[in-house]
């Protein structure tokens, strides 16, 4: 039996931080409607329908900040559609104003908790799902919080094509942890690191965040968790 994850969850953390710039708010009512994914209507058989130009596979980004990561490699494959998740309106409004600059056809975006949008997409539908500095929830009361859930996990399964990717970043040593140990005891996933480099390092097309650089001038080591859909 496919676990699911409970829609009804409460979403913990911010929506919006400081105020929008004039031509930022006027993307997130111009633009966003366009690009935002209608959860109302069931998902495409094909991902690739929901894109205005042609693309040969599907990548989720699931929390995209300020979306540099997601839109530097939206800019660099054209050929694959990227879909991003980000519930904080500010991170939106940026990522919104980027794709207007760039003009990007291979992005499209869900402007809420990630779950719904999990639960709506089709099975065996992506080819690769990142998670890029998840919120920690360090306080142990808290972390039922945290993304990375058994249900979630089960979750990514159904999605993912097998041979399709987990990617996971993280600068919290406990979060990381608590990720592997929660990946390793599912049948469904195969960590691929087989040194340590391989989770010291990011990997090639990591392009980082705002985030990831303020860890890195904490002098914060991120760890860079890969996982392939068996």
């Amino acid at each position: 039996m496919t676990l699911e994850i409970d829609q009804k969850r409460a979403f913990f953390g911010r929506r919006k931080g400081h105020k929008l710039r004039k031509r930022q708010a006027e993307l997130i009512d111009a633009l966003l409607p366009r690009l935002a994914i209608d959860l109302t209507h069931p998902a495409p058989a094909a991902l690739a329908a929901l894109f205005p130009a042609p693309v040969g596979e599907v990548q989720l980004e699931i929390g995209f900040g300020g979306g540099e990561n997601m839109i530097a490699q939206a800019e660099a494959r054209p050929s694959t559609g990227f879909i991003g998740v980000e519930p904080f309106v500010n991170g939106m409004a940026k990522a919104l104003a980027a794709i207007d600059d760039l003009r990007l056809q291979n992005v499209r975006l869900h402007f809420d908790d990630a779950t719904s949008l999990i639960a709506w997409l089709p099975d065996a539908s992506l080819e690769r799902i990142d998670l890029i500095h998840p919120d920690p929830w360090p306080k142990r009361r808290h972390w039922k919080r945290r993304f990375i859930q058994d249900a979630t996990i089960a979750q990514f399964a159904r999605i993912l094509r097998r041979g399709g990717e987990l990617r996971f970043v993280t600068d919290v040593a406990d979060y990381a942890a608590w990720t592997l140990q929660r990946l390793l005891r599912s049948a469904d996933f195969d960590w691929t690191a087989q040194r340590a480099d391989d989770w010291r390092k990011a990997w090639p097309d990591f392009t980082g965040t705002r985030y990831h650089a303020k860890a890195a001038r904490a002098a914060r080591a991120p760890c860079f968790l890969i996982f392939r859909r068996v």
